[in-house]
């Protein structure tokens, strides 16, 4: 029994990236020798077990064929003859495919060390193409680690974009390879890759009908509604590591597809329109609630933060109320840095200031120095106190404005 360790781990060890986990592949060994080792097994499709002490994942060296459609169309052979180099030919890019054997060696049979080098990623052999979860998996190693995809790779990826098999992937799956694309550095690649090779429709159709629909260029200067998405996503990853901020900033515009083409570039109403394209995306790709529900809020009422300097008031303390603010502090804060995010998404205007989050802030703590406890409730009903303490709020409001 051999034993190899293999895939992202031996690729960031030479990048220079610290590595929290390896996986490793055993050859020369069966389910049974395993289990003899006290290794328990977990794999479900294939045969994966965890070690007795370090608990990390070691799997049988395998290979695969193509039995059906979509990503789980594959039958699996771990036969004890299969070598390291038939597992490493089956993985889906070169950098992902080198092996450290137990004395520290490299085994590289598809020349990832140089693509590492290079910057490039390129795909291991023609059997990329039966796998269309590497579409999503290229395009977030390209945000990843800010790589160029190869020519012949960007081809198979179109390869697989012209064919139904984008269609068969899991919504969990699409969702936990853009999650982890959120948390890239450069997570605007990732989409970017996907449209390049005409996934995004099929992917996201939500967000590729906003490319070529235009908005006033008065109010942004890159006048395209999908570019402009994309750069209020670049500039929510400069403001925040939050990947519920990344993605709420990511679809708030959404609406902004469906306008009347007769009425462009304005886009009156598109708000409310974008709360229900992003509750439908949510639901086709069953997209955790923390994430719907600081998209919805952000979709509905960033229009509202940009003009908060202009409110009077009792509607700033409406829209308070409405963003849950009193009870979600710290959801309010997501939404500030969200609605900063579209404010600097603009061309030329990256690096203006923000100053309607600091209104909006101080709107809100002026709220909180309501002593409710201290007002005179003595027999007064709920909704009595209610209309008291929303008056003291108020006229909170009303006075931090004067000092502004």
């Amino acid at each position: 029994m051999q034993v190899y360790q293999v895939g992202g781990s031996v690729r960031d060890e030479l990048l220079g990236i610290q590595v929290k986990d390896r996986d490793w592949v055993i050859v020369g060994s069966a389910p049974g020798k395993m289990m003899a080792l006290g290794y328990k097994a977990v794999g479900k499709d294939f045969p994966v077990f965890l070690h007795p002490d370090t608990r990390e994942e070691y799997a049988l060296a395998r290979t695969e064929r193509k039995t059906g459609p979509g990503y789980r169309g594959f039958a699996f052979n771990t036969s004890e003859k299969i070598t390291l180099q038939e597992d490493l030919q089956r993985r889906d890019i070169t950098i992902n495919a080198i092996a450290r054997d137990e004395n520290g060696n490299l085994i590289d049979p598809y020349n990832g060390r140089k693509d590492l080098e290079e910057k490039i990623i390129r795909h291991v052999s023609p059997a990329f193409v039966e796998d269309p979860l590497r579409v999503l998996r290229v395009a977030r190693f390209a945000a990843q680690l800010d790589f160029t995809i190869c020519e012949e790779t960007q081809s198979l990826l179109k390869e697989i974009s012209a064919t139904d098999e984008l269609e068969t992937l899991a919504p969990e799956r699409v969702w936990v390879e853009t999650e982890k694309a959120l948390r890239t550095a450069r997570p605007r690649r990732y989409f970017e890759v996907l449209r390049e090779c005409n996934a995004l429709s099929k992917i996201f159709p939500e967000i590729d009908r906003l490319f070529g629909v235009p908005q006033p260029e008065k109010y942004h200067p890159e006048i395209d509604s999908g570019i402009h998405t994309l750069m209020v996503l670049e500039q929510a990853k400069k403001l925040t590591a939050d990947t519920e901020v990344l993605f709420a900033a990511l679809v708030h515009d959404l609406g902004k597809a469906t306008t009347p083409v007769e009425k462009w570039p304005s886009h009156h109403g598109h708000e409310q329109r974008s709360v229900g394209l992003a509750l439908a995306l949510c639901k086709r790709l069953r997209i955790p609630n923390k994430y719907k529900e600081l998209a919805v809020i952000v979709a509905r009422f960033h229009l509202d933060c940009h003009r908060v300097g202009e409110m009077k008031p009792a509607i700033i303390l409406n829209k308070l109320e409405a963003l849950d603010a009193f009870r979600r502090p710290d959801r309010f804060i997501q939404f500030l840095i969200a609605c900063e995010a579209d404010a600097r998404g603009r061309k030329g205007l990256e690096e203006r200031d923000y100053p309607q989050a600091t209104l909006f802030t101080r709107y809100y703590e002026a709220c909180l120095t309501v002593d409710t406890k201290s007002l005179d409730m003595e027999n007064l009903t709920g909704t009595q106190i209610a209309k008291q303490i929303r008056k003291q709020r108020i006229e909170a409001i009303r006075e931090a404005q004067n000092r502004s």
